[in-house]
């Protein structure tokens, strides 16, 4: 998607559609007053029918009929806000959001989405500044593009075909609006690079192939990368995720991406993933309905990739590694057991009861080695860890858990514009004692009595010293159903905390090295194909994915 920013009058307009907003508190935008001049008043009728209430993502299309030739939108999109009083930044981008896949889907390819005025001019509204609006007006919009049907032989019907968002802003400062557009952008390329990895088939997607596209993106975007093979993990003692691929002819794999931001501080932020490219349950076996969506049990380790490649060219003031321990949990003769005891990286030895605890054998792994070999001080882990994390906050919110409340406060602080929901849980001294094995050091589960906190408990075991949030997004990491602004599956979650996370550590420090205004064109960011393509070498044909695949780099299987 490309992005570029108009401050003038609207009749100038170079764009197919116009968007404006509309609000239920009486408040009225002078664009929406502007485009309602346009449409003779179309707008303002319409409201007072009670066809148009403001309600949020409330959709109304308008067809500009008047033989006015200056004029250039073809159509206005009013879309509903809500109260001007109660806006923030990521209800104006999920308003942006919402207009490109509802103007996308009507093949529009070119809008103009006006900047709010209570947004650009937010002395009333604390919640509110031009910088982050405009930011998450770029983000929400890459974010609208991505669809999950890129493996249909022809796209459907309703594809977003939207390739340019112009960020209408009358009066608005150029350079500034230009910054924030580019930031944006990158995170939503984050988002959706998060996204893709999630959504490959299992078949594609294997830790091998993985570890393939993570070295591709790393080259794109200038990250250091290293990976580590079974034999260089077992050279290490990591015995818990070696123990949860042995039943897979693919093999585990760390990956370890490094960004360098800051030569003089001895700070390293480690962003940590789990990356279980599918999960059966292995011995344990998961029953079969839904298991297809465990190909998503890796979308932590998939927004440790989205992250730093973000990271990379947001460039931030900060130390940052991503660690991705990414295996494949399957049943078969060579599979660990119940009753299996393991020993970790750390040397704790770890009972296995359940077989389907494999995420928090895998990430311990992780922890260890960020601590022990990479020089985390600061640890940020993400995973679709547990089931009871999804009956304790539903599908609303991602659990945070930590062994050091300043951190904690720290990174909620950071990440609570971000519009990805954490609520802080505790790691109560009973947890732990619930995880206590009498054969070993540990045992991987606890039972189901605060089955999230106990696998929170268990991975502060690996986490040492080192201040460490645990974020479980077993909940958030994909939706189960289409929203206005954005298309169900994988959601891109935790991309836009890890990035805030990253510059909260640099102290918000985001100088976007000069390269803003051609982020606005061209993506840096390029999602790439795991294995060779389904349907005989040619691109999936998937609206605006379809353009996009062409620039595709392939990774090959690493063998």
């Amino acid at each position: 998607m490309q992005f570029g920013v108009h401050t003038g009058e609207f009749r100038s307009l170079a764009a197919d559609a116009l968007v404006v907003p509309v609000y239920k508190d009486g408040e009225t935008d002078p664009a929406t007053k502007a485009a309602d001049a346009l449409l003779g008043g179309a707008i303002a009728r319409a409201a007072a029918r009670g066809e148009i209430t403001g309600k949020i993502f409330e959709r109304t299309l308008f067809h500009v009929t008047q033989n006015d030739k200056g004029a250039a939108p073809r159509a206005v999109l009013a879309v509903g806000l809500g109260a001007a009083k109660d806006l923030d930044a990521v209800a104006v981008g999920r308003y942006a959001g919402t207009a490109v896949r509802y103007l996308g889907k009507r093949k529009y390819a070119s809008l103009a989405v006006t900047l709010p005025a209570v947004a650009a001019k937010s002395v009333r509204n604390p919640k509110l500044s031009a910088a982050e609006s405009v930011e998450r007006i770029a983000e929400c919009a890459v974010a609208a593009t991505f669809e999950t049907t890129t493996h249909r032989s022809k796209a459907p019907d309703d594809s977003v075909i939207t390739e340019r968002v112009t960020l209408y802003a009358p009066n608005g400062d150029d350079a500034e609006l230009v910054r924030a557009l580019a930031r944006g952008r990158v995170v939503g390329d984050g988002v959706n690079l998060a996204r893709v990895l999630a959504n490959a088939p299992p078949s594609e997607l294997t830790p091998e192939t993985m570890a393939a596209s993570a070295r591709t993106t790393a080259k794109q975007v200038g990250l250091g990368y290293k990976v580590l093979d079974p034999k260089q993990m077992a050279a290490l003692g990591m015995g818990a995720i070696l123990a949860v691929g042995k039943g897979s002819i693919h093999p585990p794999r760390m990956i370890v991406l490094t960004y360098k931001g800051d030569a003089k501080s001895k700070e390293t932020l480690a962003l940590v993933g789990k990356g279980i490219t599918f999960d059966s349950g292995g011995i344990s076996l998961k029953p079969g309905e839904r298991m297809d969506e465990m190909k998503m049990d890796m979308s932590g380790g998939a927004g440790v990739i989205g992250a730093m490649a973000a990271i990379a060219l947001l460039k931030p003031k900060a130390n940052v590694i991503g660690v991705v321990a990414a295996a494949e949990n399957l049943p078969s003769g060579s599979a660990y057991r119940p009753g299996d005891v393991l020993r970790a990286m750390n040397g704790k030895t770890i009972e296995v009861l359940n077989t389907d605890a494999e995420g928090r054998l895998a990430l311990s792994d992780a922890l260890s080695y960020a601590v022990a070999k990479l020089g985390a001080t600061k640890i940020v882990d993400a995973a679709t860890l547990t089931g009871a994390c999804v009956i304790a906050l539903g599908h609303a919110a991602s659990a945070a858990m930590s062994n050091d409340e300043t951190w904690c406060k720290q990174v909620l602080e950071a990440v609570a514009k971000t519009g990805e929901r954490y609520w802080q849980m505790p790691l109560f001294e009973d947890y732990t004692t619930q995880i206590r094995s009498e054969i070993a050091d540990l045992k991987n589960t606890g039972g189901r009595p605060g089955g999230a906190l106990t696998a929170g408990a268990f991975l502060k075991e690996f986490a040492g010293n080192v201040p460490w949030v645990h974020f479980d997004i077993a909940g958030t990491a994909y939706t189960e159903s289409e929203s206005p602004y954005q298309a169900k599956g994988p959601a891109g979650v935790p991309v836009r905390a890890f990035v805030a996370i990253a510059e909260r550590v640099a102290g918000g420090a985001n100088p976007l090295n000069g390269k803003a205004k051609s982020w606005l064109k061209a993506s840096p960011i390029e999602p790439q194909r795991h294995a060779p393509p389904l349907n005989n070498g040619a691109p999936p044909s998937n609206g605006a994915t379809r353009r996009r695949v062409a620039a595709r780099v392939t990774a090959r299987r690493s063998r």
